[in-house]
């Protein structure tokens, strides 16, 4: 998160409030956009949930929001 520019702040606030969470067989990727300097990124965190306490696996960013981001952008 550090290396990518994300803070625990924003990670922690898009798991407890996703814009959009997206299932695949192995995690669930928890969505929301962050904006920095007047543009848009999708964050997106991928959590490995089939165990307990579920494991933050990677979280990056990305401007190409409408290639992953289903939802209406606000």
């Amino acid at each position: 998160m550090t290396d990518r520019g994300i803070s625990k702040t924003a990670v922690e606030e898009i798991l407890k409030n996703p814009l959009e969470v997206v299932f695949t067989d192995k995690n669930r990727i928890y969505q929301g956009i962050l904006s920095e300097k007047s543009k848009s990124y999708l964050i997106r965190i991928f959590v490995n949930d089939t165990v307990t306490p579920n494991i933050v696996i990677t979280v990056y960013k990305t401007s190409e929001i409408k290639k992953y981001y289903e939802g209406e952008i606000r």
